[in-house]
């Protein structure tokens, strides 16, 4: 199953200047409980954006034209075909960002989970592709008010591909 995961807000921002816009700690223990023990893949910027470098506990692949650029403790592949058909076998790969890796795999993938940040962000310059509805149905949905720890509300989604057989 091919999965992604995001944050989004209310107007498609995913981020700025290669970082995130928000801080919400469950969002990002979401992130980890989803994502350990699988693989992830990300674009170069995304891995990039990183503050420890490889997340811990995953098999990291990283996108990147430049196969002679090192990534630490990552794979790397020029495409996202490759990386995928080379984790094929995986009970579950999830992509992890930026805005043009999610592009390519929105119109394959299986799974999404997606945050649901109720906030706009006009400083944006990174955003996530438009979710067709006609292709995705909704299966879960948890809603959360913001609070000391979370400045905006958020809402946690998945969905899953219209006529799949997942």
């Amino acid at each position: 199953m091919i999965s992604i995961i995001a944050a989004v807000a209310e107007n498609g921002a995913i981020g700025a200047n290669n970082a995130l816009l928000w801080r919400l700690p469950d969002d990002l223990k979401r992130f980890k409980r989803f994502t350990t023990g699988h693989t992830v893949i990300m674009g170069r910027k995304t891995f990039e954006s990183l503050p420890k470098g490889a997340l811990p506990n995953r098999t990291n692949v990283v996108l990147s034209r430049n196969i002679q650029i090192p990534f630490e403790s990552c794979e790397v592949f020029t495409n996202l075909s490759d990386a995928i058909n080379n984790h094929r076998h995986e009970e579950e790969i999830f992509i992890i960002g930026g805005a043009n890796v999610y592009e390519q795999a929105i119109v394959f993938a299986d799974k999404l989970y997606i945050t649901f940040v109720h906030h706009s962000f006009g400083q944006a310059d990174i955003f996530f592709p438009k979710i067709n509805e006609k292709d995705w149905e909704e299966k879960e949905s948890s809603k959360f008010p913001a609070d000391e720890n979370h400045k905006y509300s958020y809402t946690f989604k998945i969905f899953f591909r219209k006529n799949s057989v997942k």
